[in-house]
């Protein structure tokens, strides 16, 4: 009976591709990032990052849910347990449905992260947002990570165990390469959410990624959502690009 059980609460819901992909909003004021959004009317999920975030603040988080759609707030929050409760709770009481901390901050902040959240959206009658740990950056290359962090551990192995310190902090999802996903994903099962950034469809430049794969294979491997920027946002006709990469996903 306990497997069976296991079987029904750890199944995927089916999730439809435009509901898969979050759009980095990587502009350097509301204005830009907004009228990006609504050049693809089929968007469910955007990205505000430290960019956008540092020129239009707050009010282009609220602006965006204005707009219905649902956003994935990417400050990757990393500090002292208290500093990082507290912007937690602000973020969730913004309605940021996904928010990022480092994992590498501690127990102690991830916990304190995630209950400052949930009581961030509850103050607001929202529904708790996941909090996201940031495992290893998808800039890094394997052997710079080693030589300049002085970290010995394999990458792979280190996002694992960067994963599973947050799970065990009660944080429900983390960021990873596409390249850890399927790691992470048999480490844990769904409702846990993983997000990949890296996602470089047929025929994109890889800029400054490196550990990169396509939106297909990085679901495949068990990727919850992902987070597509420049082959969309620099793509002169976004609509069609963001239409190009669901049909990657069907």
């Amino acid at each position: 009976m306990a497997d069976a059980e296991h079987t029904v609460t750890t199944a995927e819901p089916t999730l439809a591709p435009a509901e898969r992909i979050i759009l980095a909003l990587d502009r350097p004021d509301a204005d830009a990032a907004l009228a990006l959004a609504a050049a693809v009317p089929e968007l469910r999920w955007v990205k505000v990052g430290l960019e956008l975030f540092t020129a239009a603040g707050p009010a282009v988080v609220r602006e965006l849910r204005q707009r219905r759609l649902r956003v994935f707030l990417d400050l990757k929050f990393h500090d002292i347990p208290a500093t990082m409760a507290g912007a937690c709770r602000s973020a969730a009481r913004l309605g940021a449905e996904l928010i990022t901390v480092h994992a590498c901050a501690g127990s102690e902040a991830l916990a304190a992260a995630q209950a400052a959240a949930e009581e961030g959206a509850a103050e607001e009658g929202l529904p708790p947002p996941t909090l996201l740990a940031v495992t290893v950056l998808t800039s890094w290359e394997p052997d710079r990570f080693r030589r300049e962090l002085a970290v010995e551990t394999p990458v792979e192995a280190y996002a694992g165990q960067l994963a599973q310190l947050a799970a065990a902090a009660g944080v429900t999802g983390a960021v990873c390469s596409p390249h850890e996903v399927a790691r992470l994903r048999a480490a844990h099962p769904w409702p846990f959410t993983l997000v990949t950034p890296g996602i470089r469809p047929a025929g994109s430049d890889r800029a400054d990624q490196r550990r990169v794969m396509a939106p297909a294979e990085a679901v495949a491997a068990g990727a919850t959502q992902l987070v597509i920027g420049r082959p969309i946002s620099g793509a002169a006709d976004p609509a069609a690009a963001f239409a190009a990469c669901c049909a990657e996903l069907n």
